[in-house]
Order: structure tokens, then sequence, then C-alpha cells
């Protein structure tokens, strides 16, 4: 997500390493919160486990150092990275250029992507999953599937129905952006949730379809990104901070904007499904997620 909460900081902080409730771990680190589960031999989790805080170590030093790089637009012009999370940070915002977006938009679906990845080689891991603040990565092997919930209103964080990954689709990592998410935001969605081959590339997704949910309207209170975070990759760019009472046309004509641009993602295959939702009102993109679309609007 182009985000403020999750934006990466000048200097590092203790990094934390805890076992939780579940057999789960958790991994923390200035803005990268990772909670992490998997499943399988005794011997294989641990295994896992171990490369997993392994592979976390020095890696966000290892984005620190190229900041610079990833808080730029991305172009045309090649982007000169040398981490392996940085380039999936590029490679994801990558299918957009001429869009607005900076590979920051990808962070935290990087980070959980590079985790699991690390944890996915060892044998006898049946499944994982890496979570960064809601952005989500996993592994299935064959004939495991993994169910994830949706939020339809990320500033409530109820769960609003669920989905359900099987290894047999081509998804590999869940993302969600609104305007009270962990991010800035230009439009005005409670919660675009997007389904995509990893986290990274759902985390760019999610934020510009998110943007594209947008209107004119006196309800809508907007100020620039730098008066809330002077570090923020968006500058001056005006970010939704308030959204009043809207009339019902504008909230339609608003998801419209979003449906038609994750559509159009869609039918170049940057992503699986997308479920768009602005004050109670659903819409859902997507060719074979029939199942997933009436759990959700339940």
């Amino acid at each position: 997500m182009n985000a403020v909460a999750h934006q990466i900081p000048t200097t590092v902080t203790d990094r934390q390493t805890a076992h939780l409730s579940a057999n789960r771990l958790h991994l923390h680190e200035g803005p990268i919160d990772l909670v992490i589960g998997a499943e399988g031999s005794p011997d294989a989790v641990s295994e896992a486990y171990w490369r997993a805080a392994k592979r976390f170590d020095g890696l966000l030093t290892s984005l620190v150092g190229e900041l610079a790089t990833l808080r730029m637009p991305i172009s045309d012009k090649p982007s000169e990275v040398f981490g392996p999370v940085a380039k999936r940070m590029i490679a994801a915002v990558r299918p957009h250029v001429g869009h607005f977006i900076t590979p920051m938009a990808a962070v935290a679906g990087a980070v959980a992507d590079e985790i699991c990845a690390a944890m996915s080689t060892v044998d006898e891991v049946r499944k994982i999953y890496v979570n960064d603040g809601g952005d989500i990565a996993f592994h299935l092997g064959t004939g495991e599937s993994l169910a994830v919930g949706l939020v339809p209103v990320l500033v409530d964080a109820q769960v609003g129905g669920s989905v359900e990954i099987s290894s047999d689709m081509s998804v590999r990592g869940i993302a969600t952006s609104g305007m009270d998410g962990r991010s800035f935001s230009f439009g005005i969605a409670d919660a675009v949730t997007v389904l995509a081959s990893s986290a990274a590339s759902a985390d760019a997704a999610a934020t510009l379809i998110a943007n594209a949910i947008d209107a004119a309207h006196p309800a809508i209170e907007r100020v620039p990104a730098s008066s809330l975070d002077p570090d923020s990759d968006l500058g001056d760019r005006l970010v939704t901070v308030e959204r009043g009472s809207l009339p019902l046309e504008t909230i339609n004509g608003a998801l419209s904007q979003g449906e038609e641009f994750a559509r159009r993602l869609l039918k170049r295959r940057v992503i699986n499904a997308a479920f768009l939702s602005c004050e109670g009102h659903i819409r859902t993109v997507d060719d074979n997620y029939t199942n997933t679309i009436e759990t959700f609007l339940s």
C-alpha cells in the first residue's frame, strides 16, 4: 500500500520474535508485524519457522538502504534495486506504469511473499500463511486450502464473509486497502480486497482500485499527505481523511469507477478477483469465484 503506517523509517528499531498460541510465530521490527502459521510435521514446521526468522533478520535494514528508489513513482525507466524484497515491490507495481504508484504500495505484500518463499522450501510443510497486517501470502500443498476472512469496513475490522483458496487456484496472495486502513488513500472506499498471484501484486492493485473509488462532494474532506506525514511517498497529493454521508448516486458512481478499473486489471490477468465496499454497498469483480461472492454477500 502507499502507506503511512507501513512507511519504512530511516532507522531500524529492535527486532522481536515470539511464539503465539496455536503454534504461530510472531516477527516484528519497526513497521513490519508478521503473524505466521504453518502446518506439517513438527520438525518441518520448526524448520520453516527457523527459516522465516533467519530471512527476517536484516530485511528491514536492506529496505531502508533502498528507500530513495522505492519512494519514487514507477515509470518506464528501469528501477535499480538490489534486495529481493525491493525487487518484488518493483515487479508488483510495474504493470501499473501510467498510473501514479510507488513501489511502497507493495511493501507489506512483498515482505509477506519473501518470508513465505523462504519457508516453502521445507519439505513436509503442507500449508503456510504469512500475514503482514492483513496483507497475506500463502503456500498450499496439493489438496490443501485456506479460508481468509473478508472485511467490508476497515475501520471496524469486522469479518463480513470469507474466501476459500485451494491449491488448484493460481491465487497466492490477498490484500486490502481503503480510506481507513493503514495507508493513505485518494479514494473513499471502506475496503477493497484483491486476490492475486502474490501478496505484493494484490497489495499494489488494491491500492489503485481503492484510489479509483472516488467522487467530488462537499462531504469528502482531503488534505495533503505531507501534512499528515512529511515522509510520505505521496508528497503533497490530496488524501481522504473524512467522508460524510453521500447520496446513493455518488456512491454508485464511485463504485462503478473502481469496478471498471478492477475489470481492466482482471482482463489483463493482473488480479484474480476484487471485492469493493463503500457505505454498505458491495461490488464484486471476478470470473470464477461465484461461491466466494455468495459467501461475502450473505
